[in-house]
Parts: structure tokens; sequence; C-alpha cells
């Protein structure tokens, strides 16, 4: 059925002016608002799950088919990272380790393999570090060299085992996996297992594209199909990296003189990747490195049975706390952060040759009966919310996020959390609102799905906690999409002037 974008815009305008409700704005009013809201035609064959609950006083504001199994998205976040503040704590923070046969001896040398043992740290990451890449592995040089190691006659060795099972989360599709969305989630990581394209125009029409890598790196090679295009067409590049091989394909072109274009794709050995970036790292510090980088995954058979138990830890370094690497996964949605959460909590009650994945649903399901909350109503598959199994209600996660305001690590999950109109996924939303600077809330966006989940506080300062969940939702025009539509929904909620009900 067709509705008019000029119907949509007035609601939209209604729900801005809520703002300036006289006090008497009564409960009521407010569920018809909302109620006429998700009632329209538009969304005859798509599906809401919404669940309004007052802080102050526990009373139900507003739901909408509250107990219905919906796709999360991004909002699976909000589990992840509670599970990972409740199980390890705010101050935790992840370890990794450097391992040899001995320690250097009285040259600084040492004899054999130096071996990198990783926990799943993302920190070694330019994010971590306002944005620059030669401070990624800074500290651990530093921890290297601080042991007087000078030498390495062996092999350096990235040892991704900690974790076992698949680096890629359940239900995570083919074409996922080629991007930043889908990077296998790694023990040893390196820039978010992400490489970054540069493609630039070549001197004459004709002449391949140039490529560049941020950082740079050598550990892939390219199949360069690319060409210089005349100034006035519309070309653009596309890119193929194949799960299995160290060659990306790269086809299409470029305009002469454009500004050209870049693109990111996923590193599938990102333990390879790490040894062979700590590898140059070290020689330009001094460390020379006799034999090659490599990588020890799970399950390989070269991986020693007994793990580091034999080894001798000549050095290591730890990451930031967890509320940061918290922080850095909500505030940005960063697929790889939250997987490795997931593995994270697992890892302390899987097996090294079990599946940390699957240990840390586990953990999920027991914190969620600690929350009171059913296993009934949220069914997770990995730690993201990428894939397309994952199922949550609304009324599950107004209850987590109502559970965690009372949570010790309440402050961490708050501040991680994008503030509207100022930080995040939320930095250009709700600008100019009664919403900016008020509402905290995980964003989701998956195929037809939308999602909206946090807390705010209303015109009659009344704090209120929300979960609002789109499934199935094809807009009809540009300005109708399902991320506007759950917009007004929060405008409409933040402009509430209505006095709080008793507690």
């Amino acid at each position: 059925m067709k509705h008019s974008i000029v119907s949509f815009a007035a609601f939209l305008l209604c729900c801005a002016g809520t703002a300036g409700q006289s006090s008497n704005d009564s409960l009521p009013a407010l569920q018809a608002r909302l109620a006429a809201r998700l009632d329209d035609p538009r969304f005859a064959q798509a599906q809401w799950g919404v669940k309004v609950i007052s802080l102050d006083s526990g009373k139900t504001l507003f739901e909408r088919n509250p107990d219905k199994l919906m796709i999360p998205a991004s909002n699976a976040k909000l589990f992840t990272a509670s599970l990972a503040l409740d199980r390890l704590g705010p101050e935790y923070r992840i370890k990794t380790s450097f391992f040899a046969a001995a320690n250097p001896d009285a040259d600084g040398v040492i004899h054999g393999d130096l071996i990198a043992y990783g926990r799943g740290d993302p920190s070694f990451s330019a994010r971590f570090h306002n944005g620059d890449n030669g401070k990624i592995l800074q500290a651990a040089v530093d921890a290297l060299r601080a042991a007087g190691i000078k030498r390495v006659e062996g092999d350096i060795v990235g040892d991704e085992t900690y974790f076992g099972g698949s680096p890629f989360g359940t239900h995570w599709t083919w074409d996922d996996m080629q991007k930043r969305d889908g990077a296998p989630a790694s023990a040893l990581s390196f820039q978010d297992n992400v490489i970054n394209l540069i493609f630039k125009a070549g001197g004459a029409e004709g002449a391949p594209c140039r490529i560049l890598t941020t950082p740079e790196t050598t550990i892939v090679s390219f199949s360069n199909l690319t060409r210089t295009a005349p100034r006035s067409a519309r070309v653009r590049i596309s890119v193929y990296r194949p799960q299995d091989g160290d060659v990306i394909r790269a086809w299409g072109g470029l305009p002469l003189g454009s500004d050209g274009q870049t693109e990111a794709v996923a590193e599938v050995k990102p333990a390879l990747w790490f040894v062979n970036m700590l590898k140059e790292a070290l020689a330009q510090n001094g460390v020379a490195v006799s034999g090659v980088a490599r990588q020890l995954s799970w399950p390989d058979s070269r991986s020693t049975p007994a793990g580091p138990s034999r080894w001798v830890e000549v050095a290591s370094v730890q990451s930031p706390p967890l509320s940061e690497i918290v922080k850095q996964t909500l505030k940005e949605s960063e697929n790889l952060y939250a997987q490795l959460l997931l593995l994270q909590a697992g890892a302390k009650t899987a097996a090294n040759y079990g599946g940390a994945q699957q240990a840390g649903l586990a953990q999920m399901q027991a914190f969620l009966r600690q929350a009171g909350i059913s296993r009934n109503d949220v069914q997770l598959e990995e730690g993201s919310g990428l894939s397309r199994g994952s199922l949550v209600t609304a009324g599950a996660t107004a209850g987590l996020l109502r559970f965690m305001r009372r949570h010790p690590a309440r402050d961490a999950l708050l501040d991680a959390l994008p503030v509207a109109g100022l930080d995040g996924t939320l930095r250009d939303r709700f600008k100019g609102t009664p919403a900016e600077g008020n509402v905290r809330a995980k964003t989701g966006s998956l195929g037809h799905t939308d999602a909206l989940s946090g807390y705010l506080t209303t015109a009659a300062k009344e704090h209120l906690v929300f979960s609002i969940l789109l499934n199935n939702y094809l807009p009809s025009a540009p300005s109708e999409t399902g991320r506007a539509a759950i917009d007004a929904l929060v405008l409409a909620l933040t402009g509430y002037n209505g006095q709080p009900a008793a507690q």
C-alpha cells in the first residue's frame, strides 16, 4: 500500500514537537501516538517488536509484540558486551605472551622459535592508538627488547590456537567474510584483521590503476585487471578476496585524474599477518629474526598438545581494560571485537580443542538466567549480530538493559553506548532534537532489519529503557527508511511530558 512522504514528514514534525507538550500530556495519548505509527499501512508486511519500561516506576509504558522472536542485528552486541562485563569485569585485561624454549642467552639470542601466543586481544589496532599504524606493535617490541632479546635464530610463530573452533561465526555468509564485517576472529589479531586498499588512477588512459595498502604489507598480492578510463567515464573498481588464497582480484577502473577509491578486505590469516608485521618491526628496532614468519591455527597438528606449559614466557603485553574494549565495540559496532568478547568469555570454560564460541553461548544462557531472562527469548548464534539466525525479543532486550542498570558494571556499559547526535553510530542522528545528548543506545542494521535499544530521559525527567526492533521492512521511498521510523518513535518518547507513575 502507498503512503505519502508528506504524511510521514508530518508525523516526524509531530514527534519533534512533543518536547513542548503541556504538563497534562497523558500516557494514553503517548500510547496512541506510538500505536498510530506502528499501525501505518506501510508496515503491513513488516514486524515490530517494542518494549518501553520506566526505570523509575518499573511500569511498562508501551509494548508491541514484546515476546516475538526477531533478528536483532547489532543489538546482539548488547548481550555480548553485558556478558563480558559480568563474567570478566570492567578492569580485566587480556594478556598476549611471547614464548620460547628458553630465555635468551647472555648475548641476547633466542636459540629456536619465538612464539607469539594470542588470547584474543583486539587492541593491536590503530583504533586503540589514535589512528597511528606505527604504534600498533610498539608495546610488543618494547617488551621483547626489555627482555634482552637481540636476535632470534628460529622462526617467529603466530599461535592462534587459544580459541578452539572456526574463526567465523555461525551463519555468517560468504560475502560478509569478504569484508571487514566478517573478518575472522583470531586469538592473535592485527589491525582489526582488515587490509585497506587504496586505488589510484594510472598516469594515462588504459594504464592499470595503482594499488596501495594501509598499513603497508606484503602478505597479499594482486591480480590487477583494472584500467584507467577517460575523465568523463563513470566506472568503479570491484574486489574479490578468496578465502583460500593470498591473491586479491581487482577489476573495473577509475577515471583519469579521479580522487581514487578505497576498499576494505578481510585478512584470512590474521596471526600470520601479526607476526609478519612484528618481524618487520623488530628488524627496524635492531632485533633480527633468522627464520620465517608462520602461524599455528586450530586444529593444527604441529601445535604442541601441552601448549604454553612447556614453554618459557620471555615477555608479555596486556590489553587496555575490558571497559575500553567494550566501548570500542559498542560505539562503532565492531563485529570482530564483539565476537572476540564472546570467545573470551567462553575460553574460560572451553578446552583448547573444544569450541570457545559454543562455550561462550553456554555462558550467555547462564548469564541470562541470572538476569531473569528466559532462554526461549534469546537465541544467539554468535557474538556480533551478523548471523541471520540469531533471534531475540524486544522484551528480553529491554529486560537486559534494565538488569544492567542495576549491575556493578552499569557505568562501563552506559559509557560504551553511542550518544545521540554526539558519537559512535548515533553521531549523525537526532541532531537538534530533544534526543541529542540524551539518548544512549545501540544501533542495529542488517538486510531489512533495523533496531535501536537503550536509555533515555523524557521531557518530564522520567528515565526509560526501550527496545525497538523492526524486521522485514521494505521502504517505498528513500525518506521512509526503517531507521527514520524508529527515530520518530524515540522522539515521541523523549518529548513525553506526562508525569511519572508512582513506584
